[in-house]
């Protein structure tokens, strides 16, 4: 299993790069080391830095969000990264966040995202492979444009830059026509809160499925299944397990519209509904403890790696038999990079 780390979306007021993880990390062997963004600090920016101070390791967006560019823009700076880390380092990995973010702070309509992703990645596969002028017609972009306000003067164009025609892209989605079309037409699957048995109880007939429907004959074992877990060392795992239970109440409570919320039904979808109820119910009502204490133990456990480095070991032979390919830690501390450095590679 490949192995990463996170250094997330510059979730305080200052943003800093965990860059000593990250360092060790790549002379450990870690495969890549991860980006996002959510409405502060964008995922693309830290890439081009830490394509600066290292050698060998990959640049994944874990995720870069759909609606933040065009998918020319992000065809640009993911080459233009690529070019300067040295080539065959970036990674695309793209989502379409949720209506909140997609229209309160992109001003964009919310639309049919299957749609629109299908069309980025088509245009962003041939912006780098440069094989002539890109068109596209696509039921949500299309290239050239020529819809309301044109000027009639646009042409097809090619890049000017010869990039990586190789560059992977990624997509992060979670339901089951979004995940078929994830594997139909981009390079690895970013999923998010996997139990260790559920890729492969749930979503490999899915993944086939769209894979059955390549032209480029990818194979299953030519695509990335690509997850991540929390990381926390600690000799009481009950303490561990309360402290990461205030994020998941406000993913599950808050990050999203009451009756939209992907992280929410991604709880129900592992058969949490009632807690997930209770807990909406009460992060809206801003009762955040509660909703804290409302998560079940077993949801934070079987989507985390907690305890001292004995148990973590013994549980993650349940993620290295997963089926999934990639793992990216999120919670890279010095501490956790250098114990899961080790035993990720047994």
């Amino acid at each position: 299993m490949k192995l990463g780390i996170s250094i997330g979306f510059g979730a305080s007021a200052k943003y800093e790069l965990p860059i000593k993880s990250v360092l060790r990390a790549e002379e450990l062997g870690f495969d890549a080391v991860w980006s996002a963004e959510t409405y502060g600090s964008d995922a693309m920016s830290p890439l081009a830095y830490l394509a600066a101070i290292t050698k060998k390791i990959r640049l994944g967006t874990g995720i870069a969000q759909l609606a933040a560019r065009t998918p020319a823009n992000l065809a640009m700076t993911a080459q233009t990264i690529d070019a300067l880390a040295g080539g065959n380092r970036m990674i695309i990995g793209l989502g379409v966040s949720g209506p909140q973010i997609v229209e309160g702070w992109y001003g964009q309509p919310w639309g049919k995202p299957n749609a629109r992703l299908r069309d980025t990645v088509a245009i962003v596969k041939k912006i780098l492979k440069r094989e002539g002028p890109v068109v596209h017609e696509g039921k949500e972009i299309s290239l050239p444009y020529r819809g309301p306000g044109a000027s009639g003067m646009a042409k097809p164009l090619k890049s000017i830059m010869h990039g990586n025609p190789n560059i992977p892209v990624f997509l992060g989605t979670s339901t089951p026509v979004n995940v078929r079309m994830t594997a139909e037409v981009a390079d690895g699957w970013i999923a998010m809160h996997l139990a260790p048995d559920t890729f492969k109880k749930k979503y490999l007939p899915i993944v086939r499925e769209g894979l059955a429907k390549r032209t480029d004959g990818k194979k299953l074992e030519d695509f990335d299944i690509r997850t991540s877990l929390s990381v926390h060392i600690s000799t009481d795992v009950r303490a561990a397990l309360n402290a990461m239970k205030p994020m998941v109440a406000l993913f599950v409570g808050g990050m999203g519209a009451k009756d939209k919320n992907f992280h929410k039904e991604a709880m129900v979808d592992r058969g949490y509904q009632e807690a997930a109820e209770r807990i909406q119910e009460l992060f809206l009502a801003g009762r955040k403890d509660e909703a804290a204490a409302a998560v079940p133990d077993d949801f934070v456990d079987d989507e985390s790696l907690i305890g001292p480095p004995e148990r973590i070991a013994e549980r993650w032979r349940r993620w290295r038999d997963s089926g999934v390919t990639m793992m990216c830690f999120t919670t890279a501390s010095e501490e956790v990079v250098e114990l899961m450095g080790k035993i990720g590679r047994e």
